[in-house]
């Protein structure tokens, strides 16, 4: 019962990032928000992990480890992510971010040098298959555009480069310590980009500004993270079944919260990238 809690209340909780991005979209610029967001976040855990619990600050080897992974999985897929929320729906947001596993599959391949299987390309072109016809109707409603879709790639395609790099690095530091400090470093990356491209006239720092920066620092940067980093613990395999839960919660997120429309097209949409999901990784759940 405590892991299947910890898996529906971490799909739950990831899934609610996109809605709460567009809550902050509303009231301020998309780089603002995810500077803020960082900030808060890395000093938080910080001051837990180093002040609290006493652990050992990184070395130089791991210094650079963190940076380089803050990089790809802060700096450039969250801050890229923020801003294509501009352009596309939440819905779209928690569907495109359910793909990255199969991305991920995909990468690791080559990163290890073995051959790709049949089953992780058909699944990833489910996986984007899905996600074309799941926007194809947001096209004519301006929920979505090419634009804010090819940052979004983007997005999903540094979170992978950065999951796979993640994983071919030897690490001696506790968990929470690589996360305080990835999204402190990434906070800092981001700071140039916020200033030279930001215009500060239209930033309001109102309620929207606020719940989004909290909710999106706490319980999704900390709560979803640490809970994703538990599962992963336990069992790698079962831990992705989770993300399954994604997009469902993401598009009830999406209409329930931001009234964003939900269509014939939506389900298939979703059916499509779910079974790419699990076409990808079915001889894993099985073995």
């Amino acid at each position: 019962m405590k892991n299947f809690l910890a898996g529906l209340f971490f799909a739950m909780l990831w899934a609610s990032a996109s809605a709460a991005t567009k809550i902050g979209l509303l009231s301020a610029q998309p780089f603002v928000i995810g500077t803020c967001r960082f900030f808060l976040a890395g000093i938080l855990m910080m001051v837990y992990s180093h002040l609290v619990k006493k652990n050992p600050l990184p070395n130089a080897k791991e210094w650079k480890q963190i940076a380089i992974y803050g990089f790809l999985n802060v700096t450039v897929y969250l801050g890229c992510f923020v801003v294509a929320l501009k352009y596309v729906s939440a819905g779209i947001g928690s569907l495109a971010v359910a793909t990255n596993p199969l991305i991920i599959s995909i990468l690791s391949a080559f990163w290890l040098g073995r051959s790709v299987k049949r089953t992780e390309i058909l699944g990833l072109a489910l996986g984007i298959l899905g996600v074309a016809i799941a926007t194809y109707p947001l096209f004519q409603q301006s929920y979505a555009n090419v634009e804010g879709l090819l940052i979004l790639s983007a997005s999903m395609i540094a979170y992978s480069v950065g999951t796979v790099y993640y994983s071919s690095q030897e690490w001696h530091l506790p968990l929470f310590t690589i996360n305080a400090w990835q999204v402190l470093l990434g906070g800092f990356f981001l700071l140039p980009v916020t200033y030279f491209f930001t215009d500060w006239s239209k930033n309001v720092y109102d309620v929207n500004f606020s719940i989004s920066v909290l909710w999106l620092a706490i319980p999704v940067s900390i709560g979803a993270v640490q809970l994703w980093l538990y599962l992963l613990k336990i069992d790698p395999v079962k831990a992705s079944l989770w993300l399954f839960l994604n997009p469902i919660f993401g598009f009830i997120y999406a209409a329930v919260i931001l009234n964003e429309p939900i269509s014939t097209f939506t389900y298939i949409g979703t059916s499509f990238v779910i079974a790419g999901l699990y076409l990808a990784q079915r001889e894993k759940l099985n073995s």
